[in-house]
């Protein structure tokens, strides 16, 4: 079970940062182009935001059946070890700030209001999240 979650995990990972880097292009496109932000804009934005919030909800599964998170920190092990603490501390803290930057922007975008800022709503929340993400990945793991 353990394995199977860590490979739904890595890729919904893919899947959301592809996501999240399409719809910032998208969003800074129609910012740009001063077009109306529409039911579809919308929906598109969703798109990633669904993807990040699946990730999210697996990861907090993840993190509690693995070895490597919540059950480093009882071990009182994380913090002396630099990897340790990225698995156990910082990936999912700065994660779950990631995602409340993504609900924000899109939450901010569904209000009423001038379409420019509809779309820099999306696209600079999701940039900032995007941005997070990327810098607590625990790319040793990952890639290797």
């Amino acid at each position: 079970m353990y394995t199977g979650i860590q490979h739904l995990h890595s890729g919904i990972a893919y899947l959301a940062l592809l996501a999240l880097v399409v719809v910032i292009i998208y969003m800074l496109i129609g910012s740009l182009s001063g077009r109306e932000f529409t039911e579809k804009d919308r929906k598109i934005g969703l798109i990633a935001f669904i993807l990040c919030h699946i990730q999210l909800l697996v990861g907090l599964i993840l993190y509690f059946v693995s070895p490597l998170g919540f059950a480093m920190l009882q071990t009182g092990n994380a913090m002396s070890d630099p990897a340790a603490k990225l698995l156990a501390v910082e990936h999912p803290v700065i994660n779950i700030i990631a995602i409340v930057l993504i609900t924000i922007g899109y939450s901010r975008a569904k209000k009423p209001g001038p379409s420019r800022g509809r779309f820099r709503n999306i696209y600079m929340m999701y940039a900032l999240g995007l941005v997070l993400l990327l810098s607590r990945i625990p790319w040793t793991l990952w890639l290797g």
